[in-house]
């Protein structure tokens, strides 16, 4: 079996380029500042977070200047860590099935609880949820209604099945086997999945028993979304760009006063651009591709993205999909779904729900709503 994948050392190296230059936000222009630059760079929610702030200088007057800029200094981490703590709340607290603390691994548990005591027919099990779970769940199902299936967070038991850390495991020791997911092992998980089998009703879900939910395909434009409402509360920052793996806010403006640019990875050219954004004020940018987490097992490339359908990597002839909306949680919605779909059906759907779109096809052709070519500089 004729294999490639990426070394473990280069792995780790990826990962964090992923998050860094795969979506990399190119500050420029000259002129004086008024504001100061507040820069990290970390780890959350199991990816690389990239911040860079304009805060308005402190107004306490001190008579050492030194003094100054070490409080200036600690501000300023205390905002980044502000923001970190956000990320880890929101993944314990709410988003990973991993964590059992968490709502989501909470609302997992009853249904596989469900499956576990058995019973005649589909037996179902509600589980309360607070209201943002509910929010959340609700504009999601919403994009996987007019995507008709193509977005469906009701894979958890196939995206487990598909587990890309596993495989690449496996592809690093040339003596071992690859074992993709057989047919029968997708079927299985497939029958287990459908969000049209779901129910949403003040306060609670019903779903089938042994359903599990992943939220990880909207995870990074959700923190974005929970990052913009922090910063709006901070009359203090008047600029941001953050990244959060593949998602990136823009927030406020630069100092001086020159656009946001956001530079797109080339999903076919290694540690190359396809171009670059100019964006002024608040946008979320959400990229999905096929270049990010996958193996190459005999010439085929299998990826994270997978299609509810057939239970397997998507195969859409699209290898990049770039989104860009004013809603982190949609935009990370619809470049999945915009990705399943294919370049047609995509780029309506991006269409109708008002967002601008950037799909690239294998073979790399590009397609644009009319906003994004205003927006997309190619290098």
């Amino acid at each position: 079996m004729k294999r490639k994948m990426w070394k473990k050392g280069r792995i780790r190296i990826l990962a964090a380029i992923s998050a860094i230059v795969y979506q990399t936000v190119i500050l420029s222009g000259c002129g004086q500042a008024p504001a100061r630059q507040l820069t990290s760079v970390d780890t959350a929610m199991g990816t690389i977070v990239t911040q860079t702030l304009y805060a308005k200088p402190g107004t306490a007057q001190r008579e050492a200047a030194g003094e100054e800029a070490a409080a200036e200094g600690a501000a300023a981490e205390d905002e980044t860590d502000r923001i970190l703590q956000l990320l880890a709340d929101l993944e314990e607290r709410e988003l990973s099935w991993r964590i059992p603390d968490s709502e989501i691994a909470g609302i997992n548990a009853r249904a596989q609880e469900a499956e576990t005591e058995g019973g005649h027919g589909e037996k179902t099990v509600t589980v309360p949820i607070s209201s943002s779970m509910e929010k959340l769940l609700l504009q999601i199902w919403q994009v996987s209604e007019d995507s008709g299936g193509a977005m469906d967070v009701t894979v958890g038991k196939l995206s487990r099945l598909w587990n890309l850390d596993e495989l690449a495991a496996a592809a690093e020791d040339e003596a071992s086997r690859i074992q993709l997911p057989t047919a029968r092992q997708i079927q299985a998980a497939l029958e287990e999945m459908g969000y049209e089998r779901v129910q949403l009703s003040e306060g609670s879900i019903t779903l089938p028993a042994g359903m599990q939910l992943d939220l990880g395909a909207v995870g990074k434009g959700l923190a974005c979304d929970r990052i913009s409402e922090y910063l709006h509360g901070q009359p203090r920052i008047t600029g941001a760009v953050v990244t959060v793996g593949g998602s990136v806010l823009t927030y406020g403006q630069k100092p001086d006063g020159t656009p946001w640019r956001v530079a797109i990875m080339h999903p076919r050219k290694e540690d190359s651009y396809l171009g670059t954004l100019e964006l002024t004020g608040e946008h979320h940018i959400s990229t999905s591709g096929d270049y990010e987490r996958y193996i190459l097992v005999d010439g085929v490339r299998y990826h994270h993205i997978l299609d509810p359908v057939t239970g397997c990597p998507a195969r859409s002839g699209l290898c990049s999909v770039t989104i860009v909306y004013d809603n982190g949680l949609l935009a990370d919605a619809l470049s999945t779904a915009c990705f399943v779909l294919g370049a047609e059906q995509g780029l309506a759907l991006a269409e109708a729900y008002g967002a601008e779109a950037l799909l690239v096809e294998e073979d790399g052709t590009l397609y644009m709503t009319e906003g994004m070519q205003e927006i997309f500089i190619a290098e």
